[in-house]
C-alpha cells in the first residue's frame, strides 16, 4: 500500500464518517482510527484488492464497535463524558435548512439502514461492494436501501408540528419551503 493511495481515500472516509456520526469531531476521530487501524494491519491488505473497500470495512466495523461499546456502558451505568453527548444535550436550531434536516433525519434512521444508504448514495458504491463492507447479502443490501430511502423521505415530508401542541420540548424534523427570487 503506496501513501498516496491511503490518501486519496481520506475525502471520502471523512464524508462517510461525518455521515455516520452527526458530528465533525467525532467523525475526524473515526478516520484517525480507521487510518490508524488501516497502517497497524495493511499486512492484511490484499495488493491488488479495492483498498477503498478494505479501509470502508474498517471504519464500519471500528463504528459498529464504538456503537456497542456505548450501548454497554449505558445499560450497565456507567457516566458518560458530557462531551461525547453534548450534541444530544444542545436546543435545536429554530432556523433549519435542509442540510441540517436531512442530518437529522439520516440519524434518525437504523445503523443498517444508514450505512447502506451513505454507502450507494453518497460514496457511489455497488451493491456487491457494500455487500462486502457490511458482510450482508446482496438482497439485505437491496431492501435495507429500499427501507432507508422510504424512511428518510418520510421523516423529511413529514408536517412540522409545534411543540407546545405535543407537549414536547424538541423542534421535530421538517422540509424547509423553497422560495423562489
Amino acid at each position: 500500500m503506496e501513501r498516496p493511495e491511503l490518501v486519496q481515500q481520506i475525502p471520502g472516509l471523512r464524508r462517510y464518517a461525518r455521515a455516520l456520526t452527526g458530528d465533525a469531531w467525532a467523525a475526524d476521530d473515526l478516520v484517525q482510527d480507521t487510518l490508524e487501524r488501516a497502517c497497524s494491519r495493511w499486512r492484511l491488505w490484499l495488493v491488488g484488492s479495492d483498498l477503498r473497500a478494505w479501509l470502508f470495512t474498517l471504519m464500519h466495523n471500528l463504528f459498529v464497535s464504538d456503537l456497542r461499546r456505548l450501548t454497554r456502558q449505558r445499560r450497565s451505568g456507567t457516566t458518560l463524558d458530557l462531551d461525547e453527548v453534548a450534541h444530544e444535550l444542545a436546543a435545536p436550531d429554530t432556523a433549519q435548512d435542509l442540510a441540517l434536516d436531512l442530518q437529522r433525519c439520516l440519524l434518525q434512521l437504523p445503523e443498517e439502514q444508514r450505512t447502506v444508504l451513505l454507502l450507494v448514495t453518497l460514496e457511489d458504491m455497488a451493491y456487491a461492494d457494500v455487500a462486502r463492507i457490511t458482510g450482508t447479502p446482496i438482497g439485505t443490501v437491496m431492501s435495507r436501501l429500499s427501507r432507508a430511502r422510504a424512511r428518510l423521505q418520510a421523516l423529511l415530508d413529514a408536517p412540522a408540528e409545534h411543540p407546545h401542541a405535543s407537549g414536547s420540548t424538541v423542534t421535530p424534523l421538517h422540509r424547509p419551503s423553497r422560495t423562489t427570487p
